[in-house]
């Protein structure tokens, strides 16, 4: 019999909030993070507006000398990391360091650094260049900042499949509490992609939105005037044991990780297959690995990235999925409120419905004032919605056509084992 996986401490970095508690205040408030950008000069940009993280100060978790080496991508890791295990109440002194991993997501890893070291050589040479440029840009270098702070000797994994990265990260993790591999995994995902070429590059793409009246009133899923997602930073960080573990050291238990399903459009690495039949069957994979049905899902945390596309296509995928029981699923998309920061994006969803199911609370999906026909389903318009969620799924698509499907049970003493899987 396989194990079971539950969450047991949260921590956020967040354009809206940093910290559980200010996090979800925000997020159900309906509060946008969604703002001028003010790191770089965006006047020759057609987007001037992002989801910047601006109460984020890595002294208030790093000495000065440590975060010096450290990106800003690895800064949040490791920032999150520390307060998920604040909250969690573990201490990894008295833990087998083989029986602890990490596995997160990213997508361009210390994108700052890379820019910074290149415009340094332009004008001062090579012999300039910072020597620890190659471990700062890495992708890997997060997780290895963290394994090192922390003397964890277990697997340590870095998954890079664009915005959906996180999601298959924990997804990973899981399956490795599952094996019994590990008792204790740290496992999300971090990005910091606010750097001027890296945003240049989605504004050549004609990806973001050039709405910039109004920043918090542009990021708009579902909603018929949307024109595109807005580009953000921010990291989120889930503890994920055993429940064995975690029932033996008493731990408060947020939800459990039930199933979760993942397939590839096998279309175009450069366009998103339009129907979303292949996201419809990771959805359809994840309930088959949590041994449920789709009436039984109370919540879905949708990816809703605010773009024309995508927005059509999850819809679409959602009714296949649900049937008629679509219309009567409540749906949130939080990009709304953050905007999209990529690889991270799938591991704060997962906590915000970690979180919605912890205190029976759906988040809203705000900027909601125009039905789009194509886009016909419940989105929780603009106000947060008190509900007893049972079984939450979370919707994540990424770079390459890869689509990946999570679901969380509210974790029950009585629930049973059937086939490895939770069931009520």
């Amino acid at each position: 019999m396989s194990n079971r996986a539950v969450i047991t401490g949260i921590g956020i970095i967040a354009p809206n909030g940093t910290g559980k508690k200010n996090y979800w205040h925000a997020i159900t408030a309906g509060e946008s993070g969604i703002k001028k950008i003010s790191r770089f000069d965006t006047s020759c940009y057609p987007t001037k507006i992002g989801g910047e993280v601006t109460d984020f100060n890595p002294l208030d978790y790093v000495e000065k000398r440590k975060s010096t080496m450290l990106s800003r991508f690895a800064q949040f890791a490791l920032a999150a990391t520390n307060m998920a295990l604040e909250d969690s109440g573990l201490k990894f002194e008295s833990e087998d360091p083989y029986k602890i991993g990490v596995a997160l997501g990213t997508s361009m890893g210390g994108e700052e650094v890379d820019e910074e070291q290149n415009s340094k050589f332009k004008e001062m040479g090579w012999d300039n260049i910072d020597p620890l440029s190659p471990v700062k840009i890495s992708t890997n270098h997060a997780v290895g900042v963290i394994a090192a702070e922390l003397k964890i000797k277990g697997p340590n994994s870095t998954i890079c499949t664009g915005c959906s990265s996180s999601l298959s990260a924990i997804g990973y993790a899981v399956d490795l509490i599952k094996a019994n591999k590990v008792d204790i995994i740290i496992a999300g995902g971090s990005e910091a992609p606010l750097v001027p070429f890296a945003f240049n590059c989605f504004c050549s793409a004609g990806v973001l939105s050039r709405k910039n009246g109004k920043p918090e009133k542009v990021s708009r899923p579902f909603e018929k005037n949307r024109d595109g997602y807005l580009l953000a930073e921010g990291c989120g960080i889930i503890i994920i044991e055993s429940l064995e573990h975690a029932l033996k050291r008493k731990a408060i238990i947020y939800s459990e990780i039930a199933g979760y399903g993942v397939t590839n459009d096998g279309y175009s690495i450069f366009r998103m297959e339009p129907t979303g039949k292949e996201a419809a069957k990771a959805m359809e994979l994840s309930l088959q690995d949590a041994n449920i049905e789709a009436k039984d899902i109370d919540y879905i945390n949708a990816h809703g990235s605010s773009s024309i596309l995508s927005d059509k296509r999850e819809t679409n995928a959602i009714k296949t999925v649900f049937g008629d029981h679509a219309y009567k699923t409540p749906i949130s998309s939080i990009k709304s409120m953050i905007g999209q920061p990529l690889a991270a994006t799938g591991a704060i969803q997962t906590i915000t419905t970690a979180l919605a199911i912890k205190n029976s609370c759906i988040p809203p999906t705000i900027n909601y004032e125009e039905n789009d026909p194509d886009c016909d389903l419940d989105y929780t318009p603009n106000k947060s919605q008190t509900k007893d969620i049972n079984y939450g799924m979370i919707n994540g698509f990424g770079l390459g056509g890869n689509n990946v499907s999570l679901v969380l049970g509210k974790y029950k003493e009585t629930s049973m084992i059937v086939n490895s899987a939770m069931v009520r």
